[in-house]
């Protein structure tokens, strides 16, 4: 619930930044990582499995909305990491000055958001602009405001947009395309479960592309594995977590259809994991 609230988990655009700098996950170092995101999201989709809580649901999707987004190789793969810094300073992307808001939103709306997001606070500025969180609950600004959930949600969730659509002008963060084996694997598991778990047929259709990009592309010509792959695959052959990652993604991929070639893949490479790195 914490990291979901954070200023770790990007509010406008979905998706986990690094790790926190603080013990309250409001201050994060803003690299953004595959891996992260992949594992993050199984663990909300497990979480929303027991509870039922739509909160955690949501923060799957936005979270796979981001990696579609902003990671996808259109090859059918998903690139490795998105730097920090953009424009020589860390984390200016992300940030908001309580000016920013409500030049762009208007005085009404932008201070709903300035409270919602804790615009302004001393505690999550950076550079004189702050780090996006949810500081307070929704019956707490309903409240304040004198308007329902249902008024407030609407405000919340149009604003939001609109301040997306503003970040999307600004100058981006670099991203690094190396693919990496293991960090992909990840991702098919992440889709595969997702496709499942709600019922969303393209996220599986996703998973498979991925999948197939690893059998081939990720593959040498003996075919063990590679490390990553960028324009060609490395020379450097894949590690034990390439293989562990990879043969999980396709046990959860047949898992989600039921189709044995992804099994019979898994297979396959499993046994060959076994003759390189077992002792």
């Amino acid at each position: 619930d914490h990291m979901a609230d954070g200023g770790i988990y990007d509010q406008l655009g979905g998706g986990f930044h690094r790790y926190s700098t603080d013990d309250r996950w409001l201050i994060p170092h803003f690299e953004k990582m595959l891996y992260d995101n992949a594992l993050l999201v199984q663990v909300y989709l497990t979480a929303y499995q027991l509870t039922g809580n739509q909160r955690y649901r949501q923060i799957a999707e936005e979270t796979l909305d981001y990696l579609l987004r902003d990671m996808w190789y259109a090859c059918g793969a998903f690139f490795g990491t998105e730097d920090a810094d953009s424009e020589g300073e860390e984390g200016k992307f992300y940030v908001w000055t309580r000016r920013e808001v409500i030049d762009l939103l208007g005085e009404d709306m932008g201070e709903v958001v300035c409270d919602y997001y804790g615009i302004g606070r001393a505690d999550s500025l950076i550079n004189g602009a702050s780090v996006l969180h949810r500081a307070v609950s929704l019956d707490a600004l309903a409240g304040k405001f004198h308007m329902s959930i249902d008024e407030v949600s609407s405000i919340l969730e149009s604003a939001r947009l609109s301040l997306f659509q503003r970040r999307e002008q600004r100058v981006r963060p670099a991203r690094d395309e190396k693919i990496i084996t293991a960090w992909n694997g990840m991702a098919v598991s992440a889709l595969a479960k997702a496709g499942s778990v709600l019922q969303v047929p393209m996220y599986v259709e996703k998973a498979k592309a991925v999948a197939s990009f690893g059998l081939t592309r990720l593959r040498r010509p003996d075919g063990r594995l590679c490390r990553s792959f960028k324009g060609v695959p490395s020379s450097i052959p894949g590690f034990l977590e390439d293989y562990g990652y990879f043969v999980a993604g396709l046990v959860d991929l047949f898992k989600a259809t039921l189709e044995p070639f992804w099994l019979d893949a898994g297979l396959n490479l499993m046994e060959l994991a076994i003759q390189l790195f077992w002792s």
